[in-house]
C-alpha cells in the first residue's frame, strides 16, 4: 500500500546519494552487504533491550537497501546482485522479531514465532512466483528495474519498516503488533498464491 508513496518520496535523495557512491566506485553489492552487516547489529541491541539503538540500525539498513537499488540502476542491474539483495533482506526481516524474542522470551516467543512463520509465507510465495514468472517469460510491467518479478501486496517494504518502527517505539506492545502484522502477511500470502496460480494457469492454457 505505502510503497508507491514511499518510493516517490525517497527517489530523489537516493538518486543523488547513488551518484555520489558511483563516483567513489562503491558498488551496489558492497552497499547491500554493508547494509546487512549494520542491520544485523539490531539483533544484539534488541536482545539487550536497547530499542533506540536497534531502531537506528534498522533504519540505516533500510536506507542502504534503497540505496543499493539506486546504485544498481546507474551501474547496471545484475541477477547476482538481485539474488544477494533479496536473500539478505529476508534474513534481516526474520532477525528483528527474533531479537524481540531474545529480549523477553516469556512474553514475546509465541508472537515472534508467528511473525517469522508469516514471513515464510510472504517470502516463499514471492520467490516461488518470481521463479515461475521468469520461466514463463512473464515481464513485470510495474517494477521494470528489478532483477526478478516483484509482487506487490499488503505487507511490503514500507509497511514492514513501519511495523519495526512501532515495535521499537512501543516494545511493551510487541505481541499485539506482531500478531496484527502477521495476520496481514497471511492475507498477502493468500492473495499471492491465488493470483499467482491464476496467472500461471492462464499462461499454460
Amino acid at each position: 500500500m505505502l510503497d508507491s508513496i514511499g518510493i516517490k518520496a525517497v527517489r530523489w535523495p537516493l538518486s543523488r546519494a547513488a551518484e555520489w557512491a558511483d563516483k567513489w566506485d562503491i558498488s551496489a553489492n558492497q552497499t547491500t552487504v554493508a547494509g546487512f552487516a549494520i542491520g544485523a547489529m539490531a539483533l544484539p541491541a534488541l536482545a539487550l533491550e536497547n530499542y533506540a539503538l536497534a531502531l537506528m540500525f534498522i533504519l540505516i539498513n533500510r536506507v542502504m537497501d534503497g540505496l543499493d537499488g539506486a546504485i544498481a540502476r546507474i551501474q547496471g542491474v545484475t541477477d547476482a546482485g538481485g539474488f544477494l539483495d533479496i536473500s539478505l533482506d529476508f534474513l534481516f526481516y526474520s532477525l528483528v522479531p527474533f531479537g524481540f524474542v531474545l529480549a523477553n522470551s516469556d512474553q514475546n516467543a509465541i508472537a515472534g514465532a508467528f511473525l517469522i512463520f508469516s514471513f515464510i509465507g510472504t517470502g516463499s510465495s514471492f520467490l516461488a512466483f518470481a521463479i515461475m514468472a521468469n520461466k514463463q517469460g512473464i515481464d513485470d510491467p510495474v517494477y521494470k528495474n528489478k532483477s526478478l518479478y516483484y509482487m506487490t501486496g499488503l505487507t511490503e517494504g514500507s509497511e514492514t519498516i513501519l511495523c519495526f518502527v512501532l515495535m521499537c517505539v512501543f516494545p511493551a506492545h510487541f505481541m499485539e503488533i506482531a500478531c496484527v502484522f502477521g495476520a496481514m502477511c497471511w492475507f498477502t500470502t493468500g492473495s499471492r498464491i491465488f493470483n499467482g496460480y491464476q496467472t500461471l494457469a492462464k499462461q499454460i492454457a
